[in-house]
């Protein structure tokens, strides 16, 4: 290989090798953070460590993919490099598909047998059998390993569907005789089994994706936007405190009115009396977290930390706008071409609505194509795009949660998702995951996720140098036999597409659930938008008394000011007339009534 290509060849997989280094890293510290600390497993964090960077070195596996065709063809002069000859590029593809097959064996594998083991090992976990003896590892281990063993063998009965019905694509049709669909025919049921799978585990994909990523895609940029605190610690700390201590004063009041009576409280005071002390029991753990956010205790990293934080999180409010600007070109990109295919598509529902080549200005697509032109800004976008889209599944995930129908199973929050939980977001993250590369390389960005920038000279001699216009863009559809020869599709693409055309009724459902997708975003950005932001108190407070709570900071709305008040470490002061601070109205605290009862505002 010519030293030109060969070092742009490494120079896309040592950055590659970084991303994957970067994202290890990133799946423990999100593994950590997520989980509950008193329910760590090993293994559970092993198996959710370990899938995460999987997952991730998957996803970021396209833009690789993408890139690597992209460099063996000149897109001005629509021909292949010199040094480009078929033997090379197959030498160059070969250790991308590679790298592809394991990682999707390595995601199936632990989707399929590691991830349901790890659940099954922490289910069989019993406290009080360990302590007294009666249950050892060994038994725990043969329990995990048979529930393991069933459902993998559900898997195979699954895959073993997918070996013996007859793939849909076998039908002939006049849109089909192109070489470029001759090709992605399945020739026998080894291939038809791992397209049925691999499209079945999509179209499962794509159902969580549409609810998943569709929500999460609107409420990612909108969370940032809206992530100044509802009242910072200082003021928390300070508004607590004064209210804790008109609590207790009140109660010392129903005590000395109660002193002299030999039958003791009456029956209106004691009920005051219990009021007053459910509130000083919030309000006492209301001052313990408050503490625990201000960093009391802590170490003068932490407090830095902290202000740092602080400091920068006006920051989230211009990177909230420009991500939700983004998701908004996303969104408009993928109607275009959503409509497009529906309309423009050649073999319809025949082949997963492939398109040819785009009849629209679609933005998304052209951007990728201009910034091709100076790499590798085109492969940094891609890569930005694709996690884009894999942190807002992870948003719609932590939002709505793990839910079958309406019903909610588990609930994602930092610091208090149960393994569980942990495990069943992974697994539904790889499914999703597939659902991603299909957006992408057919709707976000198809021809640029197809062909990369590469182009094809459709003049006779083959010879474009001074015919510059008659460059054309590769193409599915295109019959030039000089296409055939320069233009290189990705190894992702050639999957997906493959699927689709085997397996027609695969291809459709992805392509319509995409109407979907963009419905639940429009819907959900709509709501958020006019939703007032409140503070979730139960992320706050480690008791049950989540409804109580959330009136006790519901009174304060200005965010910005709790930002400052987070940098200084100060509260603001509040001056107060005689007349409030005898009423017990300490910012909606302890409020009292005439005739001295106690209660919340």
């Amino acid at each position: 290989m010519a030293p030109a290509g060969l070092l742009q060849t490494s120079l896309i997989w040592v950055a590659y090798a970084v991303a994957v280094a970067l994202v290890l890293a990133v799946a423990v510290i999100t593994t950590f953070a997520w989980q509950a600390p008193h329910e760590r497993s090993f293994v559970v964090s092993a198996v959710a460590i370990v899938s995460l960077t999987s997952l991730l070195a998957t996803v970021l596996l396209l833009p690789v993919d993408i890139a690597l065709v992209s460099s063996t063809a000149s897109a001005t002069l629509g021909a292949k490099k010199d040094w480009a000859t078929p033997e090379r590029i197959d030498g160059i593809l070969l250790p991308l598909k590679i790298v592809y097959y394991t990682l999707y064996s390595l995601d199936a594998l632990l989707c399929l047998v590691a991830i349901p083991f790890a659940y099954f090992w922490y289910e069989e976990y019993d406290e009080v059998e360990e302590e007294e003896g009666t249950s050892g590892s060994g038994s725990r281990f043969l329990s995990a390993l048979k529930y393991t063993a069933a459902f993998v063998f559900l898997v195979v009965i699954l895959f073993l569907v997918g070996f013996f019905v007859p793939a849909a694509g076998n039908s002939h049709d006049k849109h089909l005789d192109l070489d470029y669909f001759k090709h992605l025919l399945a020739a026998n049921n080894g291939e038809k089994s791992l397209t049925f799978g691999l499209g079945l585990l999509m179209t499962l994909g794509t159902l969580l994706y549409v609810l998943y990523t569709g929500a999460g895609l609107a409420l990612l940029p909108v969370s940032l936007i809206k992530s100044a605190p509802s009242i910072s610690a200082p003021q928390l700390s300070a508004t607590t405190a004064s209210a804790l201590e008109r609590n207790r004063e009140l109660q010392r009041q129903l005590e000395m009115r109660s002193a002299g009576r030999p039958e003791g409280m009456s029956a209106k005071d004691q009920r005051e009396m219990d009021a007053l002390l459910r509130e000083e029991r919030t309000l006492a753990r209301r001052e313990r977290l408050a503490a625990e956010a201000r960093g009391d205790g802590r170490s003068t990293i932490f407090h830095i930390w902290t202000k740092i934080q602080a400091v920068f999180r006006p920051l989230k409010l211009v990177g909230g706008i420009l991500l939700l600007l983004i998701a908004i070109l996303v969104w408009v990109s993928m109607l275009i071409t959503a409509i497009d295919k529906a309309a423009n598509s050649v073999c319809k529902q025949h082949c997963g609505y492939i398109l040819g080549h785009i009849n629209v200005f679609q933005p998304i697509n052209w951007i990728f194509v201009q910034s091709a032109k100076a790499f590798p800004i085109d492969y940094v976008l891609m890569v930005l795009l694709i996690l884009f889209l894999f942190s807002s599944s992870i948003t719609g995930i932590a939002t709505v949660g793990i839910r079958f129908l309406w019903v909610r199973i588990f609930q994602i929050k930092k610091g208090r998702t149960a393994p569980q939980a942990l495990l069943i977001a992974t697994v539904m993250l790889a499914l999703i995951i597939l659902a991603i590369n299909y957006a992408v390389a057919m709707v976000v960005a198809p021809q640029y996720a197809i062909y990369g920038t590469q182009t094809f000279c459709s003049n006779e001699g083959g010879d474009c140098r001074q015919h510059l216009d008659l460059v054309r863009p590769c193409s599915e559809l295109s019959r030039d036999t000089a296409s055939k020869d320069v233009c290189t599709p990705t190894v992702m693409s050639t999957f997906l597409n493959r699927v689709t055309l085997n397996w027609p009724v695969f291809g459709a459902v992805d392509f319509w659930a995409q109407f979907a997708f963009l419905a639940v975003f429009l819907v959900v950005f709509v709501t958020s938008l006019f939703r007032t932001p409140r503070l979730n108190l139960s992320e706050l407070d480690e008791e049950a008394e989540a409804d109580e709570e959330e009136g006790l900071l519901a009174s304060t709305s200005r965010r910005f000011g709790a930002t400052w008040q987070d940098i200084t470490g100060r509260a603001k002061q509040q001056p107060q007339s005689e007349g409030q601070a005898s009423n017990g109205d300490h910012n909606g605290y302890g409020a009292t009534n005439g005739n001295g009862s106690g209660s919340r505002a």
